[in-house]
């Protein structure tokens, strides 16, 4: 009886050797005595099989970045936060995914954004005995793990490029343990490790380069609070280019005198669906999950960004771009900025629709959900301040879910100037504070090419980042090295220049 679908593969060895095996074993038990097997009890504790025959990349990367416990800050399903490969859809889209994989240089980009620390080598840039350093450093210890990617044919295996994290090191027999995420196929191997730098050393078709290695640990200092840059939407390489590129030449070449006028610049060319490049990080809950109360870590993760939106709203360049923008308003001058609506309803609406496909584990869909209704209120405790919550109903198709956003908000009080929700000083994070911390988060040297003299050096107080809160320097910083990331994407360098740490 003719039977459908494949069952496994037979794992061919030599070269490899079955981590189940007698051989496999005893490998194994020597590399314990040499302590080479430190990073594999992390790693097979939060090791899955790959949910889809191309999602390997995407399964590697969530065992190593549960593995290091690094905090997803957004729920997966329940109440719980963890890293699924559902999740990892920022640098590329699951269905594109899902249909053709993910190369090298993508998923160094989404463990960085993910909030790792990478370091990632193609083989050209390293050499063996560099790649044996790294898989013994990864083998001693449990705070930095490896991922490897190899062409299967090396090994004799059916398939071409895969990828996977690397379990241990057997120094006597110079053999790598291959944690393979494709279970459903090949189990766990030991192979020879220079085996697998030629597995590596090989050219990926689709890109036109070399495969390698990436190092992935947590990052010296926590991922941002309240900020962070998008590369989901097509629009964000434009973007990059722009702060990094464009805007140096623009103050280099209008007659710029005055801060507003270095502001009316700067904002007045932005690229379309800039609101979608710089967000805001909001947290999203099911009803049933959170009730009327919140829970003690709710509100230290609420009163940590309150804290750095106040600090945002504390700085002298905060109020410049606050009295530029009510002014921008007031004359009614074309600022594409101000043009999204600004509201906290329609805001949270939107927030609510992608915590609804989040929570769902739907990802990349064509407005298949909407939000029928928000209202705001406010949760009173007993011993702080009320808390903003903006509840909503969110309709996808015959399904109806009640969703929260929790709304950091500032402890200043607003205060309007009559030009619309854009220009207040406010409740929630708005325009006014997200500018802000863009601009504080540019390259230093953007600000080099202003011709006029006391204007510079205004500019270089006013975005120093020296005087700065500790909370705020740290959240300014973290947006300027996702900035770096993203430019370095955008003219592919994220393929070349790959060697130093992505942090």
């Amino acid at each position: 009886m003719a039977m459908a679908g494949l069952y496994r593969r037979c794992l061919p060895s030599p070269p490899a050797i079955d981590f189940a095996s007698s051989e496999g074993k005893q490998l194994f038990v020597e590399a314990i005595q040499n302590g080479t097997m430190e990073g594999f009890y992390r790693l097979i504790s939060y090791f899955q099989t790959q949910s889809e025959p191309a999602y390997c990349g995407l399964a590697s990367l969530s065992v190593v970045l549960n593995a290091l416990a690094i905090d997803p800050g957004r729920k997966w399903k329940g109440p719980w936060r963890w890293f699924d490969e559902s999740m990892l859809d920022c640098c590329e889209p699951l269905e594109k995914v899902k249909a053709k994989g993910i190369s090298f240089g993508k998923l160094a980009c989404l463990g960085h954004c993910a909030g790792a620390k990478v370091e990632a080598y193609r083989t050209n840039q390293s050499n063996i005995d560099e790649f044996r350093k790294h898989v013994i450093r990864c083998s001693t210890s449990d705070d930095c793990h490896m991922i490897s990617s190899y062409h299967r044919g090396a090994f004799k295996q059916t398939g071409t490029g895969h990828f996977s994290p690397i379990g241990g090191y057997h120094a006597g027999r110079d053999m790598a343990l291959i944690l393979d995420v494709a279970r459903f196929k090949y189990p766990p191997h030991w192979v020879p490790l220079n085996l697998l730098w030629e597995a590596m050393n090989c050219i990926d078709e689709t890109t036109g380069q070399r495969r390698g290695f990436m190092l992935i640990s947590r990052p010296h200092t926590e991922p941002g609070l309240l900020y962070t840059l998008s590369c989901k939407h097509e629009s964000w390489a434009g973007i990059a280019k722009y702060l990094v590129d464009d805007v140096p030449i623009l103050l280099k070449t209008e007659d710029v005198k005055d801060i507003n006028k270095l502001l009316y610049v700067v904002f007045s060319s932005l690229p379309s669906n800039f609101g979608e490049f710089i967000k805001w990080i909001a947290e999203v809950r099911r009803h049933e999950d959170g009730g009327a109360s919140l829970s003690q870590e709710e509100k230290g993760r609420l009163a940590v960004k309150e804290e750095v939106l106040k600090q945002v709203q504390e700085t002298g360049l905060f109020k410049r771009v606050a009295s530029f923008l009510s002014s921008a308003n007031t004359c009614c001058k074309s600022l594409p900025i101000l043009s999204p609506e600004d509201d906290l309803p329609h805001i949270a609406a939107s927030i609510c629709c992608q915590g609804a496909e989040i929570l769902a584990g739907k990802f990349s869909s064509s407005g298949g959900y909407c939000c029928r209704e928000t209202c705001v209120r406010q949760l009173k405790t007993t011993d702080e301040k009320p808390i903003t919550l903006v509840s909503g109903k969110v309709v996808d198709g015959g399904n109806e879910q009640g969703l929260d956003v929790l709304v950091p908000s500032s402890q200043m009080k607003p205060s309007c100037c009559g030009c619309g929700p854009s220009s207040c000083i406010g409740m929630y994070p708005a325009g006014n504070d997200v500018l802000t911390a863009l601009l504080l988060a540019l390259p230093p040297e953007t600000w080099s090419s202003i011709q006029e003299g006391k204007l510079l050096q205004e500019m270089y107080t006013l975005v120093s980042t020296q005087n700065l809160p500790i909370l705020l320097q740290e959240e300014v910083l973290h947006l300027r090295r996702q900035l770096y990331f993203l430019k370095r994407c955008q003219e592919n360098k994220v393929d070349e220049d790959l060697g130093a740490p992505l942090s």
